[in-house]
């Protein structure tokens, strides 16, 4: 056999899919702890070279520079993006991820549809129609999501849910005349429009505090997506990627609307912070502010301090200088811990990524469940930037949107302190009573730069 026949033989190209495979599981398997994510994330990427080298091998395969051009023109703009992205942009990146994958699915079922002339046997039909719903929803409001924690789009947008209801059923009833036997293209494009416009309009209405839900939900749905494509081209390798992207996506949904005591329906069917922002004034309370030297006497002279990591702190690239403050604490024989939330940074895992970035001990972030239990004998609370996931409305206000919303009991500490820039409501859109409790009190500033004043202030004593 010669070195050509070899590498194209079908059973060494599924033995590469299978090496593929194991890089996949394992990758994920590894993205389970930030010590070993980086490792998981260099794994998974092999698995993927490996894959997309081995269907190159099929002997079907067509244009071999057409595919070298797309693969460096992705090249060229992936590889810059994703080295010049800040931290604090990482949800919109992986929004816009998702996006780019629905949107390949659904123009992979174009070209499928369209090369067959709508002959297709049912078997392939089917997925190929599916590819092309879920694709096309994934792709547009993939865009709106990024748009969105752009803040690009704005909140106050309010979908009858008549809309979306009529839009599914048309998307349906479209993909089961086609599957029925009907060769008509427009059709086909009929479908992929309504089912982009129920992507955009399912978005739309939702809430900045809900965008690490409707983040995972557009992941699984790639993912699944995906997985139909690979059915109708018949390419394992996309099988098992698509499932595996559906599958963690839709486990992630889940552990993030249980996070947030909430039904993924209601997420996407109540619109939580579409409504506008309450007053502050509407609490009747007083804000008391503080500075930078009495906030380090607290945090000198307390036996226990826990740091409350929110979408503030990535904002202002804080981590490095919450890690310094904390690390000369520790000198003075203060106990540090972190409070981390699910669902804080509008991405799941978003501050377990910036404190690792900045050194911090991964035995130190405990996440809500294990650190609620500490708040009880927490001398110090410091909250930066951190807002929805810390208000107590989510305990006793039954009209607030977050209301059954598991929280960071940062108000049974001793003493709390804020770091915020303004008065302005979180991504949610209410205001937080928190902010008026008697022992409350209030930094404002840029996070980065009121923590690099605490810091020389507890220096100096």
């Amino acid at each position: 056999m010669t070195p050509i026949a070899f590498v194209q033989d079908p059973d060494f190209i599924r033995i590469l899919y299978i090496g593929a495979f194991v890089c996949f599981i394992l990758g994920l398997r590894l993205l389970n702890h930030p010590r070993t994510a980086r490792k998981g994330n260099i794994i998974a990427a092999v698995g993927m070279a490996i894959a997309v080298v081995a269907t190159l091998l099929w002997d079907f395969v067509g244009d071999y520079l057409l595919i070298a051009v797309g693969i460096a023109i992705g090249t060229a703009v992936g590889i810059p993006a994703a080295r010049s992205v800040k931290m604090t942009a990482m949800p919109q990146m992986v929004a816009l991820f998702n996006g780019v994958g629905g949107g390949a699915v659904a123009l992979i079922s174009v070209v499928e549809f369209r090369e067959a002339g709508g002959d297709i046997p049912l078997e392939e039909l089917i997925p190929v129609l599916f590819a092309a719903v879920i694709g096309s929803i994934s792709f547009w409001g993939s865009n709106i999501a990024f748009l969105k924690l752009q803040e690009t789009l704005k909140r106050g947008f309010r979908i009858p849910r008549v809309v979306n209801a009529l839009l599914a059923l048309t998307t349906i009833a479209l993909a089961v005349v086609i599957a029925a036997g009907s060769e008509s293209e427009l059709l086909f494009w009929l479908l992929l429009l309504t089912a982009g416009a129920l992507g955009v309009l399912a978005v739309l209405p939702i809430g900045g505090a809900d965008m690490p839900v409707v983040i995972s939900t557009l992941n699984a749905f790639t993912g699944l997506s995906a997985a139909a494509a690979g059915l109708a081209l018949d390419n394992t390798a996309l099988i098992v990627a698509g499932m595996l992207v559906g599958a963690s996506g839709s486990i992630l949904t889940k552990q993030m609307a249980d996070a947030m005591n909430r039904s993924i329906g209601n997420v996407f069917f109540s619109g939580m912070g579409a409504a506008g922002a309450i007053a502050a004034s509407e609490e009747g309370g007083t804000v008391r502010s503080t500075s930078a030297a009495d906030v380090a006497i607290q945090l000198s002279y307390a036996r226990l301090v826990v740091v409350v990591p929110g979408y503030g702190m990535a904002v202002a690239q804080a981590q490095r200088a919450v890690a310094d403050l904390a690390s000369e604490l520790e000198k003075r024989g203060v106990e540090v811990l972190y409070g981390i939330h699910p669902v804080a940074g509008r991405m799941p895992g978003h501050m377990n990524v910036l404190l690792a970035e900045a050194d911090v001990p991964y035995d130190k972030l405990k996440e809500m469940d294990d650190i609620n239990g500490e708040f009880g004998r927490t001398d110090v609370a410091l909250v930066i930037g951190a807002n929805d996931v810390t208000n107590p409305a989510a305990r006793t206000v039954a009209d607030s949107p977050i209301y059954g919303m598991p929280i960071l009991d940062v108000d049974k500490s001793n003493s709390i302190v804020v770091l915020k820039r303004s008065m302005n409501s979180g991504f949610a859109g209410i205001d937080n009573p928190l902010f008026y409790n008697e022992k409350t009190s209030l930094l404002f500033g840029d996070a980065k730069a009121s923590v690099s004043e605490v810091l020389a202030e507890v220096q100096a004593l």
